[in-house]
C-alpha cells in the first residue's frame, strides 16, 4: 500500500495557530465594524422629525455575543422609551416601527430609514478591513 506524507511550512502553521487563537475576537470585531456602518447610515437616512428628538438616545448597539449555533452577532437597533413632545413615554421601538412602514390609517406615510440603512456592500467592506489585520494577503 502507497504512503503520502506532508510537511507544512512552519508559516502555514503559524498562521492557522493565530486564525484558531483570534477568530472569535476578530469576528466580534467585524461585526461591530458592521454594526457601526449601519449606525452612521440610520443617523443619516432618518427623518428629520427624529434628528431633534428624544428617540436617538434609543438608538443603540448591542455588545458583540455568541449565538446559540456558535455565530456572533451585534445588533443595532432602538431600545426603550423616550419621552415625546408631549411628555408621554413612548417605546421607541414602535414609533420606529410605525415611521419604517407607515400605518394603517395613512397618517404616517412609509419612510424606509432602516431597510435604506442595511447596505450589504458596505458592511462587508467594513468587515473585510478588521478581516485583513488578522490575515495579512502577501
Amino acid at each position: 500500500m502507497a504512503k503520502f506524507e506532508l510537511e507544512l511550512p512552519n508559516d502555514i502553521i503559524k498562521e492557522v495557530e493565530n486564525l484558531e487563537n483570534n477568530c472569535e475576537k476578530m469576528l466580534q470585531e467585524m461585526t461591530r465594524a458592521g454594526a457601526e456602518k449601519v449606525l452612521k447610515n440610520i443617523q443619516t437616512n432618518i427623518p428629520n422629525s427624529f434628528k431633534t428628538s428624544e428617540i436617538m438616545k434609543c438608538l443603540k448597539i448591542t455588545k458583540s455575543y455568541k449565538t446559540g449555533d456558535g455565530g456572533v452577532n451585534t445588533k443595532v437597533a432602538f431600545y426603550g422609551y423616550f419621552k415625546n413632545k408631549r411628555g408621554v413615554e413612548t417605546p421607541a421601538p414602535l414609533v420606529a416601527n410605525v415611521f419604517e412602514h407607515g400605518n394603517s390609517t395613512g397618517t404616517v406615510k412609509k419612510t424606509l430609514f432602516l431597510r435604506k440603512s442595511f447596505n450589504k456592500k458596505q458592511i462587508e467592506q467594513e468587515m473585510l478591513k478588521i478581516e485583513e489585520k488578522y490575515l495579512p494577503k502577501e
